[in-house]
């Protein structure tokens, strides 16, 4: 290399060898350096104790983000429970920086003290960049002494119906709010301390109405609906390009959405503030019901190398198979999907947001 640079001087001078080599060297970085995470860590936060759906979200996909990740950084999954999420939450807007190295990965429970402006909020979620979301999906089912089939027969069921759940504010939100839509009146029965003792009430008989999140429904409550223990009614649906939740939900195809059931009942769509409501909560808590969120100022170089993972991650057979058993199968969704419905979701005010914040207020005696 020196001989033909020697060479080069002699034939062209140095001044001209001198803005050739400078030129080549500007050049290179241009087209032959990507961005990496190589010698990195990252940090998935879940503001949670051990054990719920987020934190074993996180660790699942924690090996499949190394793998796809440029430079294959490690991937850490930190539990930091508190104030119902709202402690660490709080910890990752005081500490995380725009470099994609500290995510808040997290559920509705989060979300919504946001949306409400409950004052123990420090975070702003509106703020935040999208790295990646997971979806999942509500079951709700019956027991049969209700005399309940299907949706149509919610109106005139034989007994009273008994739902039991943790808090109207917290995941339980769009199933109260499903239940308004529906023109319901069920006995509601709140302060369980997780989705599991629910349904051992429901199996006990001390409730008739319930719902699980899909995981649990095709692993625990499947087996009850064969038995003849329980009658799937709707599912929670799934949102169409335009982000209204008009389709099934694509893991649990067999099992009529909300929007399905109110038109079996009604004979016309759901429509109205119940239903502007109720896609907007279940926006969070649904289609985007585990989020990943950045720092607001991340460069959009880390947001596309998490883009492109997740492309790579939905791809990956080994993630396809696992995922089944994980998640239910629901594939990652990608952060420049993800942001716009969910910045609409998170954005106070408007007539939808009235609503919940009175329905919460008046019948569910929430204090924000």
């Amino acid at each position: 290399m020196k001989n033909q640079v020697s060479r080069r001087c002699l034939v062209m001078g140095t001044g001209a060898v001198a803005l050739s080599l400078a030129v080549s060297l500007t050049a290179v970085p241009a087209t032959a350096q990507e961005f990496t995470f190589a010698g990195k860590q990252i940090e998935l936060v879940v503001p949670f104790a051990p054990g719920g759906a987020a934190e074993v979200t996180a660790r699942f996909l924690a090996p499949f983000l190394e793998k796809h990740l440029p430079g294959n950084p490690r991937v850490n999954v930190v539990t930091r429970p508190g104030g119902a999420s709202i402690l660490g939450a709080n910890w990752v807007e005081l500490n995380a920086k725009p470099d994609g190295l500290i995510f808040l990965f997290t559920t509705s429970s989060t979300a919504h003290p946001f949306l409400f402006g409950q004052k123990e909020v420090e975070y702003d979620l509106l703020k935040k960049r999208i790295g990646f979301s997971q979806s999942f999906g509500p079951v709700v089912y019956v027991s049969p002494a209700t005399g309940v089939k299907e949706a149509k027969n919610l109106l005139k069921p034989a007994t009273p119906l008994a739902y039991g759940g943790i808090g109207a504010a917290a995941s339980d939100l769009p199933v109260i709010v499903s239940f308004e839509v529906l023109k319901l009146a069920p006995k509601v029965a709140l302060g369980f301390t997780g989705r599991g003792p629910i349904r051992i009430a429901f199996e006990r008989g001390d409730t008739n109405l319930d719902f699980q999140f899909t995981p649990v429904y095709l692993t625990q409550v499947v087996p009850a609906v064969e038995a003849d223990k329980a009658i799937p009614l709707y599912t929670g649906g799934s949102a169409d390009e335009n982000g209204n939740f008009t389709q099934r939900d694509p893991v649990v195809q067999d099992v009529p959405s909300l929007y399905e059931a109110h038109q079996a009942m009604y004979g016309e769509p759901p429509s109205g503030v119940e239903w502007d409501g109720y896609q907007k909560t279940a926006t969070l808590t649904y289609q985007y019901g585990l989020t990943a969120y950045l720092h607001g100022d991340t460069p959009q170089e880390i947001l596309d190398a998490y883009n492109k993972a997740v492309d790579e991650i939905n791809a990956d057979p080994e993630f396809v198979e696992e995922a089944k058993k994980v998640t239910g199968g629901y594939p990652l969704i990608r952060g420049d999907v993800a942001e716009p419905h969910l910045k609409a979701a998170l954005k106070p005010g408007g007539e939808a947001y009235d609503y919940l914040k009175n329905l919460l207020a008046t019948k569910y005696n929430v204090r924000f």
